[in-house]
């Protein structure tokens, strides 16, 4: 078996993993009023990548630990980052009615529910973190970091400048900008609190942070790239839009070719960054390879 077929095993089996404790903490479908905890449920469990949480799980036991502690920690971030998708699908944001080869969770459920799905995953990514066995400081520093990261100084910060500059001419500030809040960040907190709960060091800390950022920023690239030259077929979503609505990517402001440029260039930074832990990091390592040749 080869390292990237390893790589994809790892995966799934971890996918699978966080599947069951989103599915088992959740309300069920069937729980009144069934609408919205079918709606919550609907867009969760639609085929998801999960590398969030993938890099949280993986990153906890690179701080050599492998018990299930951190699979809610997992799961929290992955009901974050659903509720994002959910609310950037709306006609008043990002207006897309395909997700995951799937009708959008509005275009299946209406605007109204699809709304209120995303608020209640919010809810419930916090409940969730709330009853993480982990000692108190390591807990309140995660929720502290998880508002931050997810609110007007992260997530929703970059959703908002992502909204403004559509068809406008941004700069390369501005850009970055949009990439680090509205993607990089959240990825680099689903590896931060991988090693948080590992308890690492502040130098491990400072360290995959770094790499955080960097596999965060190459992840959003290779979107914009997809968006270009992907297909509908494959990612799940429509191809084009970012183009054709004159959203601020990459391709628009550097163009094609000096994206991949920099993709290729991010991809060898994140590897060399975590090529510091050895034979440990193995999977992380191939993980900045497989997020940098995805079709989807």
């Amino acid at each position: 078996m080869t390292k990237m077929m390893r790589l994809k095993k790892d995966v799934k089996e971890k996918r699978e993993l966080v599947n069951i404790v989103i599915d088992r903490f959740l309300p069920r479908k069937d729980e009144y009023p069934k609408i919205i905890h079918k709606a919550m449920r609907y867009t969760l469990f639609a085929g998801g990548k999960r590398i969030r949480p993938y890099l949280t799980i993986t990153t906890y036991q690179l701080f050599g630990h492998m018990d299930k502690k951190i699979l809610p920690v997992a799961a929290a971030i992955e009901l974050i980052h659903t509720y994002s998708l959910i609310h950037d699908d709306l006609p008043d944001i990002d207006d897309d009615d395909l997700r995951r080869g799937k009708a959008s969770n509005h275009v299946e459920f209406g605007q109204d529910i699809a709304l209120l799905a995303g608020d209640a995953l919010i809810i419930e990514a916090f409940r969730l973190m709330l009853q993480l066995d982990v000692k108190p400081k390591f807990k309140a520093q995660m929720i502290s970091e998880f508002t931050e990261i997810t609110g007007s100084k992260g997530l929703i910060a970059g959703q908002v400048v992502d909204i403004l500059s559509e068809g406008k001419k941004v700069n390369a500030e501005t850009l970055d900008y949009i990439h680090m809040n509205k993607t990089a960040k959240l990825i680099c907190m689903a590896i931060r609190f991988g090693a948080i709960m590992g308890e690492a060091s502040e130098d491990d800390l400072i360290r995959i942070t770094d790499f955080g950022l960097t596999l965060g920023l190459l992840f959003q690239i290779v979107d914009d790239i997809l968006d270009v030259e992907g297909t509908t077929k494959k990612m799940g979503k429509k191809s084009g839009k970012d183009f054709k609505v004159g959203k601020a990517t990459y391709p628009k402001v550097y163009g094609l070719a000096k994206a991949k440029e920099k993709r290729d260039e991010l991809m060898l930074k994140a590897q060399n960054i975590i090529s510091f832990y050895g034979p440990k990091a193995e999977f992380l390592k191939k993980i900045c390879i497989y997020v940098a040749t995805r079709e989807f």
